[in-house]
């Protein structure tokens, strides 16, 4: 993977609207779900090269302390050889002497290779840098996505889950109808009256039986009344 479509891929999915995802889609639960497959295998992916252009980050930077520490150690035997030569000159021993100066030469000739190949890795090592850390950033907020997408997914379970508890349980209640005449209680109470009017139409008719038991007693009071005058009549005459 190249740095552009690192940084490309990294910013992407650091960027996406994971509400306006969840809008859009028909099933919110199954694409967040795939979409947290997918973040965790780009985040690893990601994290793959983005430590591979680390670590080319920090060899570029150990090469160029390199040629930083080598400038200034030829720097130093330069000026070594080049004291010894002016030692050598003072005391008349002029071929020696210049035998030091050349080798000051060659030191001062091997401290500007270095210096410059210093220079030259510098310009590199700090558009790497900024690259390194857009790369950091953006892994930081893929991650910090990923968080917020299984917490999305967790809520919208929870929600689901609860919506369907209430459903059925608003279906079991609307099943439960005390009013409803048709219903097993409505039929209990339809019979409970039913016996109830049993009952009065029995004490109806017991106290019916009573009463002309009474009439006919008094009926019967009546003609010993009227035989008993007769008698009298007849025994007067």
């Amino acid at each position: 993977m190249t740095k552009q479509s690192i940084v490309g891929r990294v910013t992407q999915l650091a960027r996406a609207n994971i509400n306006a995802l969840i809008d859009q889609a028909e099933d919110p639960q199954r694409m967040l779900d795939q979409l947290i497959r997918d973040y965790t295998d780009n985040i690893a992916e990601a994290e793959q090269a983005v430590a591979a252009t680390i670590g080319n980050l920090r060899l570029l930077e150990e090469d160029h302390r390199e040629d930083v520490d080598a400038a200034r150690e030829w720097g130093q035997k330069a000026l070594a050889a080049s004291r010894k030569a002016d030692e050598l000159r003072a005391g008349a021993s002029g071929a020696d002497a210049d035998k030091f100066d050349n080798l000051a030469k060659v030191a001062l000739g091997r401290q500007l290779q270095s210096e410059q190949e210093a220079k030259t890795a510098e310009p590199t090592i700090a558009s790497q840098t900024v690259v390194v850390d857009k790369l950091k950033s953006g892994l930081d907020q893929m991650k910090n996505k990923l968080t917020e997408l299984k917490s999305k997914r967790d809520e919208l379970v929870a929600r689901a889950a609860s919506a369907q508890a209430q459903n059925r349980m608003m279906d079991a209640v609307k099943s439960i109808d005390v009013m409803d005449p048709t219903s097993e209680l409505g039929r209990f109470e339809d019979k409970v009256r039913r016996e109830e009017a049993k009952a009065v139409g029995k004490q109806e008719l017991a106290a019916s039986s009573l009463d002309a038991q009474f009439e006919q007693l008094d009926s019967l009071g009546d003609s010993a009344e009227i035989e008993a005058r007769l008698a009298a009549l007849k025994s007067a005459s």
